[in-house]
């Protein structure tokens, strides 16, 4: 059985919601030994945690599996990365965010050191697999991010009075504050409309958007972070997802709502069109632009047979996106 390090920020136990190195590290661990590093919530605790654990594991480790994104936690991958090389040992980064593209642009040198020394790159969409080939990148492989299945209870919803869910980390790339202009161009539209915001702060926005939901008199449900089961139980509730962000990658929050049969409506952005294609399996809008929004929900909700349709392909497209399916990919890299 071969041995793996992973390394990227398993932090669910703080007030961050559970990470791919969480929920891909157990699927593995079905065919690889696999240990993990960290869950420090302390950022130089954290990167010493990472450094340790491949110092110790150096001389029985087959591959380190490198989280990476775009901001402080490129450079953890970075020092893992040359670390690796150190020590003579085959690293794959996993590709995640959808602004990794400024790394290729404004930190090239540091990008090349990272990306070319690398075994593999794993991009979870093919919109950031077409991101680094456009770069020079060639070593790029598509596997995309896992759902349980089975886990996603498929609903047939009426929209009489249209209950919105929004699920994600409030930040500011998110553009959080457009669900609750879009609920209030609802209202002021003369129509029954709720919405349910659930996910943790990141950088201040859920302060921002629960003052500007109070400025407009808007009552907004905001749960804060929930766990999986609670924000399923949740969502039967709902029967409306909205996508606001500005930028972003392939959000598993958007898989999740598809498998729940929650039709979506997301801003055209990054990798939504990559997994989103207009009028078949979603609708896409244009980001920042609450009035096209507010269109696209009101249609869904007008149009039964096109929301039918559209809730039954967008099921049918993230069976795809099994453990099951998913599994020979990852063995078929590490073997």
């Amino acid at each position: 059985m071969k041995n793996l390090l992973y390394i990227g920020n398993a932090l669910s136990n703080s007030s961050s919601t559970v990470t791919t190195i969480e929920t891909l590290s157990e699927h593995l661990k079905e065919a690889f030994s696999v240990k993990v590093a960290s869950d420090k919530s302390n950022k130089v605790l954290r990167l010493l945690d990472m450094i340790r654990l491949v110092i110790v594991n150096r001389g029985t480790t087959d591959f380190v599996l490198i989280d990476t994104y775009s901001t402080i936690n490129f450079y953890y991958a970075l020092i893992i990365s040359q670390l690796c090389r150190f020590y003579r040992i085959k690293y794959v980064t996993i590709l995640h965010g959808g602004n990794l593209e400024s790394r290729l642009k404004h930190s090239s040198k540091l990008s090349n050191l990272l990306f070319k020394n690398a075994y593999k790159l794993v991009a979870p969409s093919n919109f950031l697999k077409s991101v680094f080939k456009s770069y020079g990148y060639k070593d790029v492989v598509f596997i995309p991010n896992s759902i349980e299945i089975d886990n996603y209870q498929f609903l047939n919803r009426n929209v009489d009075t249209i209950n919105l869910l929004w699920v994600r980390s409030f930040s500011t790339i998110y553009n959080p504050e457009l669900a609750v202009l879009v609920l209030e161009k609802l209202l002021e539209k003369q129509y029954n409309a709720q919405l349910t915001m659930i996910g943790p702060d990141v950088d201040g926005s859920l302060k921002r958007v629960k003052e500007l939901a109070k400025s407009k008199q808007l009552n907004v449900n905001f749960t804060g972070k929930l766990s999986k089961p609670a924000w399923l139980e949740l969502s039967k509730n709902s029967n409306i997802f909205i996508n606001t962000t500005d930028l972003d990658n392939t959000p598993v929050s958007v898989i999740e709502a598809m498998a729940l049969g929650l039709p979506i409506v997301s801003t055209n952005v990054g990798g939504l069109p990559f997994l989103i294609t207009d009028n078949v399996n979603g609708l896409l809008v244009e980001p920042k632009n609450a009035d096209a929004m507010v269109d696209a929900i009101i249609l869904l909700k007008s149009k039964e047979d096109m929301r039918k349709k559209i809730v039954v392909n967008a099921r049918s497209m993230v069976e795809d996106f099994t453990w099951k399916a998913v599994k020979p990919k990852w063995e078929a890299l590490l073997s």
